[in-house]
C-alpha cells in the first residue's frame, strides 16, 4: 500500500450517529517522527471540545536521525 495524501478519521457515538468527520494529513513532529495529525474544535450538548487525532509512525524519529548523519 502506498502512502495516503489524508487519512479520513471519523467520530461517532456509541449509537453509530456520526459526530465529525473530518482529515488527518502528513506531518513531521517537532521530534522528527513522521506521521499524521488533525485538530477539530467540536460541540456536542452545547459543550466546546478540542479533538486531537494523531498517528505516529513507528521508528520514523530512528530513520530521520540516521539520513541525517
Amino acid at each position: 500500500m502506498s502512502t495516503p495524501n489524508f487519512i479520513v478519521t471519523e467520530l461517532k457515538t456509541e449509537s453509530g450517529q456520526v459526530l465529525s468527520v473530518f482529515s488527518a494529513t502528513p506531518k513531521t513532529f517537532k521530534t522528527g517522527s513522521h506521521g499524521y495529525y488533525a485538530r477539530q474544535i467540536l460541540e456536542i450538548g452545547g459543550k466546546r471540545y478540542q479533538v486531537q487525532v494523531q498517528l505516529v509512525e513507528k521508528g520514523s524519529r530512528n530513520k530521520a536521525q540516521a539520513s541525517d548523519e
